[in-house]
């Protein structure tokens, strides 16, 4: 009980403090807030749970146990669907539901009506934005797949009335604290919450785009250097789907190229590029076949990286009903498992990157107010749906969002964008955007927490649209197999790749690419299956699916590990996961030091330059060379490019990719002189002096940032890793951790995104998993739940997981058991 007293005495002081500097608009009722009997007191979590408890609840149809490790992970064991996904809704909400709720109110453009207006009325702005994006709209077409479907209707059902079981039972003493603090309550579950989540995924790993940015690059430099410095297809690459890899099938056929690739004929005032899009952070996943293995079955490995937030995106579950036994992850306000594995198969996600956004400029009727609009020859009817914002101080504010038939107008002419928009959205063009399309993303996973072998793995991925995935694949068969999988538009080559003309059909998706023709490999020769972001195949692939996708070191890494490895073990498979190695050091750091003038450097700069000439490229918390690297690295990419591409509010930019810069630059010494040379000064910059005066600069800012040659230079210290609430409410986050990696390590950690989840599946005939997440199962920050896994997760280390085949399976790890019955 000291614990629980030293933390609450903790969340007081924040609370405190963050009244004293913060403005809660309006603040919580104080004396309901501070109430023993029903305020944040009542939110302390003892370490040890009830040991059993029988609960009685209506909408059950039998009995349902379910025992909770000594991490709190539950295990459910039921008779049949129906009940097994009641409990886990209830479950979820028990320990998660004001995390799940917030999400959806985000998810929703609702942050108003809980947060306030907020200042400069950002909330307001947020959650328009949210509408005109089609967010709502989203999360209705996905409803009407999930309930045209009667196996994942009545799933979805199932869980919606178990979290609504446990609703219906709170007290307002017993609201998670962030209803107490923010002064609201929980509202009633629905299936369209739970269509919300999923398209908050969505929109979370597919609405970032760059067309606005190409379009202006196209406009001032012309298509040679597109080409040149924006390419289809990177050098320095490996992609998901082995090189040369023959189609077992016949292509569509592919749209014709328009005379006109480009809408935009001259430079497109816009907001520029957010910072808040972290470039270069993905996702791994890889298997090995038994031949590589120890055990001569297959191992699969997978860390999704996102985020990093409190409570965890992620919630740990095992699902048990006489025809499946399934452990994983779960998104909390959603049924079954999304990555995990049961007693036949594994599987694991990562993102695609595919482009299935685009953006559509439109020619107005004048006269007509955005009714109608030109295409094919004609003028066509827009259609308009109201949203209603309503705020936490009363304000109600109704916004007409007009719909064409490519999608939403995001920014009407002549407003501002959006400054809360991960990409620029232009004004007066409408959004294209596959997760507005009918879909039933709950399916696919549902048919994966039963699947047995490669014929259902392949079955699942049918049902499955947005957000693409590459779906890792391994089973007990020996079979391995990755699938970038979702639904993928039918476009011409660089279709997308600018802004695209609303007029003319041409510029329309013309169909999709058939599921089967989806980029795929299994069994191949090579013995293993991987993915990081990365290109999904070579240019013999048929089909055009983007011209952007990660840089190359994390799938290269992880390439080049996993083809030597041999008798491999689940260790093995943790090792790489905590590979620290900085490719983009190992592969450019040594001709960059060779363009220093090494024998006029003293002091600290001497000192740098050493510790650099020396460094073995791992980027090591106890390290002070990679610390040097990120910031000279980051220097000398702006000082080559900032003048050219500079990123305004006027006019959107990128920076040609890091690989690129790389191998022309240090590699080949092919890049032209003239993007070295700085346009705002008199004299011609080159190569040698742009790395001299930017390692110099770098060793200026860290002396001034850190003080004296020393350990506050080192990696894990300069750098820091935060976990933050959701709410950002204080004292709720988990704050300075010290890290490896990098975002172009295959331990993608940085200082706000990393390993969501990292899982290690040694199939066999008693399969054996490894897990961790960056958090706890509590969403309660009065729990010692709520951040317990966070030091394991920080170290590297994962979990030994669970795997009961009964629910009367005798293990030390079980600290309590439920009996959930069905109520009289």
């Amino acid at each position: 009980m000291k614990i629980i007293r030293l933390l609450l005495m903790l969340t007081l002081t924040g609370l405190l403090y963050y009244g004293l500097d913060n403005k809660f608009d309006p603040m919580p009722p104080l004396g309901s807030f501070f109430n023993p009997f029903g305020g944040f007191w009542q939110n302390a979590e003892a370490k040890n749970p009830t040991a059993t408890e029988q609960l009685k609840i209506n909408g059950l149809q039998g009995e349902v146990q379910v025992a909770f490790d000594e991490r709190l992970v539950p295990h459910i064991f039921a008779q049949n669907e129906q009940d097994l996904y009641f409990v886990q809704g209830y479950i979820t909400a028990k320990n998660r539901l004001w995390q799940m709720e917030f999400i959806s109110y985000a998810a929703a453009g609702r942050l108003s009506e809980i947060l306030g207006a907020g200042e400069n009325d950002q909330y307001i702005q947020y959650d328009l934005h949210q509408r005109r994006i089609g967010m709502v709209y989203a999360a209705e077409q996905a409803l009407k797949g999930l309930l045209e479907n009667e196996k994942t209707k009545k799933i979805l059902d199932a869980y919606v009335k178990g979290v609504n079981a446990y609703i219906e039972q709170l007290q307002p003493k017993d609201y998670p604290i962030e209803y107490k603090i923010l002064d609201y309550a929980p509202e009633k579950w629905t299936e369209l919450k739970t269509a919300l989540l999923f398209k908050y995924m969505a929109y979370d790993l597919s609405i970032v785009n760059e067309d606005v940015a190409m379009s202006n690059i196209l406009a001032k430099y012309g298509k040679k250097t597109v080409d040149e410095l924006f390419p289809n297809y990177p050098k320095r690459h490996d992609p998901i789907v082995p090189r040369e890899t023959k189609w077992d099938f016949k292509p569509n056929q592919i749209p014709k190229i328009p005379k006109q690739i480009s809408a935009l004929l001259g430079k497109e005032v816009n907001s520029k590029e957010s910072k808040d899009n972290p470039k270069g952070i993905g996702s791994n996943n890889w298997a090995i076949s038994g031949e590589k293995s120890d055990s001569g079955y297959p191992i699969l490995a997978n860390d999704p990286h996102l985020s990093l937030s409190l409570p965890s995106i992620w919630f740990e579950i095992q699902l048990v009903t006489p025809d499946m036994n399934v452990y994983g992850v779960s998104l909390p306000g959603a049924p079954c498992v999304v990555i995990g594995f049961n007693n036949e198969v594994a599987w694991g996600v990562t993102n695609v990157e595919s482009d299935v956004l685009d953006w559509y400029k439109l020619k107005f009727k004048e006269g007509a107010a955005l009714q109608e609009y030109w295409h094919d020859n004609q003028w066509k009817k827009t259609t308009t749906r109201l949203e209603t914002i309503k705020t936490k101080e009363g304000k109600t504010i109704v916004d007409t969002m007009y719909f064409t038939h490519h999608g939403p107008i995001v920014v009407k002419p002549g407003e501002k964008p959006f400054d809360v928009a991960r990409s620029p959205q232009p004004a007066g063009y409408a959004m294209r955007w596959v997760a507005h399309d009918v879909s039933n993303e709950l399916m696919t996973f549902y048919l994966l927490n039963k699947a047995k072998n490669y014929k259902d793995y392949r079955k699942a991925l049918t049902f499955y649209v947005c957000p693409a995935q590459n779906f890792a694949f391994a089973d007990v068969n020996n079979d391995i197999a990755i699938t970038p999988n979702g639904k993928f538009p039918l476009k011409w080559k660089e279709q997308g790749k600018f802004l695209l003309d609303g007029s003319n059909p041409q510029h329309d998706w013309q169909g999709w690419i058939p599921n089967e023709h989806n980029p795929h490999t299994k069994n191949p020769a090579r013995g293993f299956i991987s993915s990081a972001n990365q290109f999904s195949a070579d240019t013999l692939y048929p089909y055009y699916l983007h011209w952007h996708f990660a840089s190359y070191e994390r799938g290269m890494r992880i390439n080049d590990v996993l083809a030597t490895m041999q008798k491999a073990t689940y260790k093995t498979f943790i090792a790489l996961q905590n590979d620290n190695l900085n490719l983009r050091a190992r592969d450019f750091l040594p001709k960059m030091l060779s363009y220093i003038n090494a024998e006029n450097l003293k002091g600290t700069y001497k000192s740098a330059y050493s510790e650099m000439k020396k460094w073995d490229f791992y980027s090591d918390a106890d390290k002070i060379s990679p610390t040097i690297f990120k910031l000279w690295w980051a220097n000398f990419t702006n000082a080559t490019w900032e003048d050219d591409f500079k990123n305004t509010e006027d006019e959107a930019m990128i920076y040609p990719d890091p690989d690129l810069l790389g191998e022309l630059a240090l590699v080949n010494d092919s890049l032209p002189a003239k993007w070295f040379d700085d346009n705002n000064t008199i004299q011609k910059e080159d190569l040698r002096q742009i790395l001299n005066k930017t390692f110099q600069a770098a060793v200026d800012t860290l002396q001034k940032k850190h003080g004296t040659w020393g350990d506050k230079w080192k990696w894990g210290s300069a750098r820091r890793t935060n976990i933050r609430h959701l709410a950002r409410i204080p004292g709720f986050s988990v704050e300075g951790l010290m890290t490896n990696g990098d975002n172009v390590c295959v331990n993608a950690t940085t200082s706000t995104h990393g390993p969501s989840w990292r899982m290690v599946v040694a199939l066999g005939r008693n399969p054996k998993g490894y897990g961790i997440y960056p958090g706890g199962q509590s969403g309660n920050p009065g729990s010692f739940f709520y951040a317990n896994m966070i030091e394991m997760w920080r170290k590297g280390e994962l979990a030994e997981l669970l795997f009961m085949k009964k629910p009367t399976d005798d293990s030390e790890q079980i600290i309590s058991r439920i009996t959930f019955s069905k109520g009289s």
